[in-house]
């Protein structure tokens, strides 16, 4: 086909030109003008300042990695294999041959994983992630310059997920900490780590937001203030710094919201080194808490109208089995609206105020219950590591006067003396839910089976009959407040059309 697709090319070319010289003589040609030069748009001149910013720039951004760099180091962590561990880098790197690798019956072969931790002390002091080391059987640190160490985890902290490694040396490069609270959203940001096992690797964005919450919650305590950033943060980012365009350390990088997608986020550098530094003293972490679970005024949008009369505030969900909240006149569905004199609106802030606080100061709360204020005193506690959960018992399913309440998908019986030692409930009157229907009103509002309600609306509940009664009273269109005993802990659900 080529030599045709030629020939018919030249055919066309020629043909033409074969006319013309059979009709008429081939004028002489035209004198050439001159060729006209482009003009620039924008004059060397008026571009030479504008490329040196971007020089000045490049230089800036090449600065920060070669003053960080040196005092990140890369942390090599060695696990037992359980059989059931896969970590993202396995995802990403595991080869066809890598399925049937455990297929021989011999004994797994430990697990190897990297992350990222930065110095900050010439002794050996490392920050890192608590998940970057956990379980480790062997800790391997590696710096910039080729040195490696044996490293020992010498502290963590579950709650924020921070932890501190110590290897033996002396006058090793540090990272400077930069005030977290004074980062501004829009400024530049850097990331310096080993994703997906590239160490060293610079990447930089901006820090999209402060202040983000609930992205993960442990034993009750959630980190209320991290860093956002589209810095591309990825595995083996994990513990690395979050750095300013001064080089200095505005945060950990800790989380990322899927691959690819520009969330990552980042433990504020203040908090870090808050815990970093009790750490290093050997001190433990002590947290006050009041053991109640909230959530901000509104946030519900299904019983907000249960809420008239009070504008702003945070409403108290739960309150947790023997905690400091349990031992005062705080109760469920209360909406707290002060502490110590000073306005709460969320519930972020009121956890935050909260941790101010020492073991064992009292605080006075504003309280709005149904339409009335008080103040309410509560002497804080210590924050435990575990929340206790009393492992479910299988729930009564023969007991006599057993009521079905097919209204609201409810089976309760009466809460007899027998049945409260059986289930090891402390509270002594009520119904004990038996059963709850699925798709119900009752389960849309996470009414648990051995869940004791105790109150109607305000109302006290005795007995099946009673329940039954302040039932038949109450408006479903609007809601009905059940208080509910759970396990020790005190909580609330709300029965009603419509708001499932």
């Amino acid at each position: 086909m080529r030599p045709l697709l030629s020939s018919l090319f030249l055919a066309a070319v020629t043909w033409p030109i074969g006319l013309l010289a059979q009709s008429s003589p081939v004028p002489a040609p035209a004198p050439t003008a001159p060729a006209v030069q482009p003009t620039p748009t924008i004059p060397a001149a008026a571009a030479a300042p504008g490329k040196d910013v971007v020089h000045q720039l490049n230089s800036a951004f090449a600065k920060v990695f070669e003053t960080v760099a040196p005092a990140v180091v890369i942390i090599e962590v060695t696990k037992k294999n359980d059989g059931s561990d896969t970590s993202l880098d396995d995802l990403f790197f595991q080869t066809p041959d890598d399925n049937n690798s455990n297929k021989s019956g011999r004994a797994p072969e430990p697990v190897q994983s990297e992350g990222s931790g930065f110095i900050v002390r010439q002794d050996g002091f490392i920050y890192t992630n608590l998940h970057v080391v956990e379980g480790a059987e062997k800790v391997a640190v590696k710096l910039q310059d080729g040195r490696e160490f044996p490293g020992q985890v010498v502290g963590t902290d579950e709650k924020t997920d921070i932890a501190v490694i110590k290897v033996e040396a002396a006058n090793l490069p540090v990272v400077q900490l930069a005030d977290s609270d004074a980062v501004r959203v829009g400024q530049f940001a850097f990331a310096i780590g080993a994703p997906f096992k590239l160490d060293y690797t610079f990447t930089y964005g901006v820090i999209s937001g402060k202040g983000r919450n609930k992205l993960m919650a442990t034993g009750g305590y959630n980190i209320a203030d991290y860093l956002q950033t589209d810095t591309s943060i990825n595995p083996g980012n994990s513990g690395g710094p979050l750095c300013d365009i001064d080089g200095k350390v505005v945060g950990m990088n800790t989380l990322i919201n899927g691959l690819n997608r520009g969330l990552g986020f980042a433990i504020p550098s203040n908090l870090v080194n808050d815990i970093g530094t009790q750490l290093i003293s050997g001190n433990k972490i002590v947290r006050p808490w009041l053991g109640i679970r909230i959530e901000t005024l509104g946030e519900d949008s299904s019983i907000r109208d249960l809420f008239k009369g009070v504008e702003k505030g945070v409403v108290v969900r739960t309150i947790e089995a023997d905690a400091p909240a349990y031992k005062s006149e705080l109760r469920p569905f209360d909406v707290i609206t002060q502490i110590d004199g000073a306005p709460v609106t969320t519930d972020t802030q009121l956890q935050h105020e909260i941790l101010k606080k020492k073991v064992g100061q009292n605080v006075e709360l504003g309280v709005w219950r149904k339409g009335q204020t008080m103040k309410i005193a509560v002497t804080t506690g210590e924050l435990p590591n575990e929340i206790d959960r009393t492992a479910a018992q299988p729930a009564p399913q023969t007991e006599p006067r057993e009521e079905d309440l097919n209204r609201f998908g409810l089976q309760v019986q009466d809460l007899t003396k027998e049945v409260a030692i059986r289930l090891k409930l402390k509270v002594q009157h009520g119904v004990i839910v038996t059963d709850v229907a699925d798709n119900s009103m009752a389960a849309a509002q996470d009414v648990r089976r051995e869940d004791v309600i105790t109150e109607v609306d305000g109302k006290p509940v005795t007995n099946v009959a009673s329940f039954r009664q302040a039932l038949t009273k109450g408006d479903p269109t609007r809601g009905i407040l059940l208080y509910l005993d759970r396990k020790g802990s005190r909580t609330f659900a709300v029965l009603r059309v419509g708001g499932g």
